[in-house]
């Protein structure tokens, strides 16, 4: 049965209350510390065609695997991160230290839970450990491929309880649901649109990959310094971008303040991107569009936007039509508040943790 819900809840009492956030420190939650490791794909053939003979998927864990009778996993969750971001945004209190602990939602005495650096990403495989702009072009479609080899071959996971995605980890939540349907009992998707990146999404992109190939520094991505001007605007649109009118504001109530605000934000922004890895990040989501299959989902489904998102804008309407194609899928848009903090309020996990629950609920067999 079709389900479309539009959810606007004026009070989020019931939500427990915000962690630490990432900005206060970063650290991970007191007790929970994630086993590393690494993946290799050999031979790794991309959409465009081309090879590398090796790949590496670095990921976190928590906890451990668990199998039914009939060895089918029942336990797994997989995390997955946003554009430019990695797996450890998930490791600080506002995430791990809301979800992970005991008693908690995804509470990883439990839950299996991983956590990979998707292919460009934090430690995996990506254009600046040597290859730069010579780094084969990938996809969404590339990316989920990845990760689903990493999941079944590297770890020996053949069923997920549940898939959570930010951004474009939302994005790649769906293509997950489309292309593997039955291999997870539910979906959560925060902050994304189920359609092409089109219209105001599609310009500030390459908004910001032409500032970088005009910089002269550049040099075709055979730089030996990043090239200043371009990710200096690629810093500007990011803060635009991700950011929120009510938080940023608050962090600069006065024109002095906005300006030091903004240029904490750019010496941070420039300190943790490459030019390389940033462009080829930003370029992969050319091509993605789950609309016309998204009928293929019979995992359930809980799709949550927030209204003060500059990337998804709630006044387009995507959402709320599209999730009428997912057989188990609800959508919430939730509306501005002193909680939320724009497009990164996906990883703010006590905002939205009620609607998990819910999902968990939803889906249990």
């Amino acid at each position: 049965m079709r389900r479309f819900v539009l959810t606007c809840l004026f009070s989020l009492c019931l939500l427990t209350a915000c962690c630490a956030q990432e900005s206060a420190g970063g650290s991970k939650p007191a007790g929970l510390t994630p086993a590393e490791g690494d993946f290799t794909l050999h031979n790794f053939q991309f959409a465009s065609g081309q090879v590398l003979p090796e790949v590496r998927m670095h990921y976190y864990t928590f906890g451990n695997l668990n199998k039914d009778a009939n060895g089918k996993a029942a336990n797994a969750v997989l995390i997955l991160h946003g554009t430019s971001g990695s797996g450890r945004q998930f490791l600080v209190p506002k995430f791990a230290g809301v979800l992970f602990g005991p008693g908690q939602l995804l509470d990883a005495n439990r839950y299996f839970i991983i956590i990979p650096d998707n292919v460009r990403h934090g430690k995996s495989s990506k254009p600046s450990d040597g290859m730069r702009a010579h780094f084969p072009q990938y996809n969404y479609t590339d990316m989920v491929k990845a990760q689903y080899q990493l999941v079944a071959q590297g770890l020996g996971v053949n069923h997920l309880r549940l898939i959570l995605g930010t951004s474009m980890g939302c994005m790649h939540s769906l293509v997950w649901g489309e292309s593997h349907p039955e291999f997870m009992d539910a979906l959560m998707p925060l902050a994304c649109l189920p359609v092409e990146i089109a219209g105001r999404n599609r310009m500030w992109r390459k908004m910001l990959i032409e500032g970088i190939e005009s910089d002269p520094e550049w040099k075709n991505g055979d730089y030996t310094a990043q090239p200043a001007m371009g990710m200096r605007m690629a810093a500007d649109m990011f803060l635009i971008a991700t950011g929120s009118p009510l938080v940023l504001q608050k962090k600069g109530p006065t024109a002095d303040e906005a300006d030091k605000y903004l240029e904490g934000f750019v010496q941070q922004f420039d300190g943790g991107h490459d030019a390389n890895d940033l462009l080829y990040a930003v370029r992969a989501s050319k091509g993605y569009d789950p609309s016309p299959h998204l009928d293929k989902i019979v995992a359930h489904v809980m799709f949550i936007n927030t209204a003060d998102d500059f990337i998804n804008p709630p006044e387009l309407g995507i959402a709320e039509r599209e999730i009428q194609k997912v057989k188990n899928g609800r959508f919430v848009l939730m509306p501005i508040s002193d909680r939320t903090s724009g497009h990164s309020t996906h990883t703010d996990a006590a905002v939205w943790q009620g609607y998990l629950k819910e999902l968990l609920e939803e889906s249990q067999h």
